[in-house]
């Protein structure tokens, strides 16, 4: 556990110095954890300096929760990461999760890219987690470009949206736009992140039965960019 602490802790100074505030945050708060955890089994002397740790990591977590709080307010929050190719551990809930909670109740999907079959995969897969963390979600809305095969298309997706309905009643809306290029996933809450690759940055697994093909954290990605904002007057489309 300690060398997993120093790991955690290491990586979240790490993002911390390039600005990646919400990944650091996420990593300080773990790795604060399980420094409480050592603590308690620890001698007084290495206790003591445990809580001398802990403390200094709480206050870099509570500064940065203010840093990310004024940016947010100012609409000038900006994050950026790099998916590099044949990389592992980028799965939508290692990307997203950290911006998902009960307030999310509306999030708006613009992917001209949800056509195939695995790319409306990709979307349940989506949907999935969104549903796991966003215990009032509401509505979903896609904005997507016709395939050429729209009959399968609107097959699929109408399916899905008949399911999240009737199972979890949440409406799924779905817009056609010929012009789409742009891919983006807006947050009610304000925050915006933009996919370079949109939600169709794995690659193919190498076989069906290999591992990667069920957990996306294990599949390895194509090269993409990750840019994340917030802003406080963003309209929900």
């Amino acid at each position: 556990m300690k060398e997993a602490a120093v790991s955690l802790l290491k990586r979240a100074v790490e993002l911390d110095q390039a600005k990646r505030f919400t990944e650091a945050l996420l990593l300080y708060q773990e790795g604060i954890q399980m420094l409480l955890q050592l603590r308690k089994s620890e001698s007084k002397d290495r206790a003591d300096y445990y809580l001398k740790k802990i403390e200094e990591y709480m206050s870099r977590a509570e500064t940065i929760k203010k840093t990310v709080e004024e940016l947010k307010q100012q609409g000038k929050y900006h994050e950026q990461m790099s998916i590099k190719s044949d990389s592992i551990g980028h799965s939508y809930t290692k990307i997203f999760s950290r911006f998902l909670d009960s307030d999310v109740t509306h999030v708006t999907i613009e992917d001209p890219y949800i056509r195939a079959f695995h790319q409306v995969q990709n979307l349940i897969k989506f949907s999935e987690m969104l549903i796991k963390h966003c215990s009032n979600l509401k509505r979903i809305k896609l904005i997507t470009t016709q395939s050429d095969s729209e009959s399968e298309q609107h097959g699929h997706l109408n399916n899905m949206k008949k399911d999240l309905k009737d199972n979890f009643s949440i409406e799924l809306l779905i817009e056609f736009s010929p012009t789409l290029h742009d891919r983006q996933i807006s947050l009610s809450t304000g925050w915006i992140i933009k996919i370079g690759r949109g939600l169709d940055y794995f690659k193919a697994p190498r076989s069906k039965n290999c591992i990667g093909t069920y957990d996306l954290d294990l599949r390895p990605c194509h090269e993409t960019t990750v840019d994340i904002f917030h802003s406080n007057n963003v309209v929900q489309k």
